[in-house]
């Protein structure tokens, strides 16, 4: 795991500054803490640094940049190819030398030399990488599948650059430094930018499953080479019982893949099904005792109750060396500062505190890399909110009569409901539009466009945040083989909140403390595999993650499958019943005088119905998140 950074002076005006290079790279010095390499064309219009935390081939033989024999290609990489080692006999068979051991990187370069971008098809792994050919002078640059590993990119004055972070490419001081207004617009929506865009104008993030080339004049192609769409089998004539072992079979490669490491491996150990599966699946021929990481809060919290209990049963039942620690709201207080400078832009989910804390204890502990649980929610409907959408699609379903929703709709208006999540729901099925917009919707349309000042509310009169979703949409109806709710609602997680949100706050905050996270439940052979899988299967019993719990019943106990569903959260309203609430109403008043973004008057209103925060406390805590970040990059 490790950070990456490059420029391409494709109009040839001036040579790379190798200062600024080194500044780049160096900023993201906890993402590689080991190793750092720099790299810069003979002509000195092309440069290329690395930043390594070493994992996979710990000797300066692997480090980067890295080269070819004959130095026509350099890479910089960041991620895994977990299946590197079945990959290298059929290259060194194809005659090429490699001069490591056993470097996932020199399988890449190696690979790229011989079958070009299409190299992608066979490796499994997460990876962020940037190819220069020197032959052709392009320039490629690819996202893993799933968006687990980032890179951003900018065009300015002639140059292409990119890097891991955007607080990289913020070090050029010709990069101006401003907010995309449509990216906050949608961000108010989804609590993060849809890519391609980001929270700063003209920084861009490559989509997850594309990748770019750039031309030696500057030209930038993206190309999708990735739809989970594209590799599915459905599953409609097999039993459950079948459908149920290959989920175990497949979950079981996923995990062993994730275990190929010359460092020490550990498992994030909440107690839930996810990381309880990810435990026991990776303790099977484990060597050593296995090590596991717990956080729990201080005192007893209504909202989030501490699964402390459920997490040590699994780590007895695996023979496992847990490591728990307590947090607390001025842990929170005193992480704030380091949470908006690793967010690079704004990621206002709470949970990015939990993750940045268990990520530290796992690296205070020796493990320098961990396995985590993201992503099996979303391909098995772990959500209790989504058994509520499925009856909204079938009762939009049962009846549509659009006059009588359109009369609904009047009727909650003048019953002054505009703002809520009903009223929302119905006006989308009144528009034929898909109702569920992803697994989080902040505040919805009317809500914001009360939120926003005069100044902004003209500009987005007639822009919904659906213009940001529609193209995945429709590439949904283009290629799913089932187009039903619960595969959309997959769907678009898989393509918005998973990559930019999920896997977003899970890269920053673990690389924060150059810890590497690992998602087996992401693996995409494991992906494909779940979206092959009807509704009706998913859903049955109207039971949560019905097919999952078939599956590893008897590899994790019964009482932690049949418990109740908790996710991974913080006690946010307890913490803003306390100084949380008073610092984030304090900040948010000057802030929103000081600029021009919100409506004063309606603020003030959210604070007074909140009765000391603490029913309005995720709203605020979305709005104190952009102010922080404004506060550190912009102002």
């Amino acid at each position: 795991m490790c950070g990456i950074v490059g420029i391409f002076n494709y109009s040839k005006k001036e040579k790379i500054n190798e200062n600024l290079l080194i500044k780049m790279r160096d900023i993201m010095v906890h993402r590689g803490p080991d190793d750092y390499g720099l790299w810069i064309s003979p002509d000195g219009f092309t440069g290329i640094g690395h930043r390594r935390l070493s994992i996979i081939d710990i000797s300066k033989s692997a480090s980067q940049p890295m080269s070819n024999e004959d130095g026509a290609l350099w890479i910089v990489f960041n991620g895994e190819i977990y299946n590197h080692a079945e990959i290298r006999p059929e290259l060194e068979k194809a005659g090429h030398k490699f001069k490591t051991d056993h470097s996932d990187t020199e399988v890449i370069i190696h690979a790229f030399e011989e079958w070009g971008i299409d190299c992608i098809d066979k490796f499994r792994g997460m990876f962020a990488f940037a190819i220069w050919d020197n032959r052709n002078k392009e320039l490629w640059i690819a996202r893993d599948r799933i968006g687990i590993k980032p890179v951003y990119y900018t065009v300015n004055n002639g140059r292409f650059i990119f890097a891991s972070e955007i607080k990289a490419i913020l070090e050029d001081p010709l990069i101006k430094r401003e907010v995309n207004m449509e990216g906050f617009y949608n961000f108010l929506s989804f609590l993060t930018v849809p890519a391609p865009d980001t929270m700063f104008k003209n920084i861009y993030k490559l989509t997850s499953g594309c990748y770019l080339k750039l031309s030696e004049k500057g030209d930038i192609k993206i190309q999708r080479y990735w739809d989970v769409f594209d590799h599915t089998k459905p599953l409609i004539d097999i039993s459950e019982n079948e459908i149920a072992e290959k989920i175990l079979e497949e979950l079981r490669a996923a995990v062993k893949y994730r275990k190929v490491s010359d460092v020490p491996v550990g498992i994030f150990l909440s107690g839930g099904i996810d990381s309880s599966t990810n435990a026991a699946l990776f303790s099977e021929d484990a060597a050593e005792k296995v090590k596991t990481f717990t956080i729990g809060y201080e005192g007893e919290n209504k909202t989030y109750a501490n699964e402390f209990d459920y997490a040590q049963m699994m780590a007895e039942e695996i023979n496992a060396d847990n490591h728990v620690k307590i947090l607390k709201l001025q842990d929170f207080l005193n992480f704030l500062k380091t949470l908006i400078f690793h967010q690079d832009e704004p990621i206002a989910d709470f949970v990015c505190f939990p993750v940045y804390a268990v990520s530290k204890l796992a690296r205070d502990n020796g493990v320098i890399v961990c396995q985590v649980g993201e992503g099996s929610d979303e391909l098995f409907m772990g959500y209790p909110s989504w058994r509520v959408m499925l009856k909204l699609y079938e009762l939009n379903k049962k009846y549509d009569v659009n006059f009588l929703k359109k009369a609904g709709l009047i009727g909650l208006k003048i019953a002054g409901r505009k703002e809520k999540s009903y009223y929302e729901w119905l006006k989308r099925g009144t528009e034929n539009k898909t109702i569920f917009w992803g697994g989080i919707e902040a505040f919805f349309d009317n809500s914001k466009k009360a939120l926003l000042s005069d100044k902004y509310k003209k500009d987005f009169k007639n822009y919904t945040s659906y213009e940001a979703i529609k193209p995945i949409y429709d590439r949904f109806n283009e290629k799913a083989w089932e187009k039903t709710p619960l595969s959309w609602m997959s769907y678009i997680d898989l393509n918005l909140r998973l990559p930019e949100l999920l896997l977003m706050r899970v890269d920053k905050m673990s690389m924060a403390v150059s810890l590497e996270a690992r998602v087996p439940f992401l693996d995409h052979k494991f992906v494909e595999l779940a979206m092959s899988i009807p509704q009706s299967i998913k859903t049955k019993n109207n039971d949560l993650k019905y097919i999952l719990k078939k599956a590893v019943r008897g590899i994790i106990p019964d009482e932690l499958i049949d418990r109740k569903k908790q996710g991974f959260g913080v006690p946010i309203y307890e913490w803003f019943s306390r100084e949380l609430g008073d610092f984030a109403e304090k900040k948010l008043k000057d802030f929103s005088k000081n600029t021009a973004y919100f409506d004063n008057k309606y603020l003030n209103k959210m604070f007074l119905a909140t009765g000391k925060h603490k029913h309005n406390a995720n709203n605020v805590w979305y709005l104190l998140n952009f102010a922080l970040w404004h506060e550190e990059w912009i102002s």
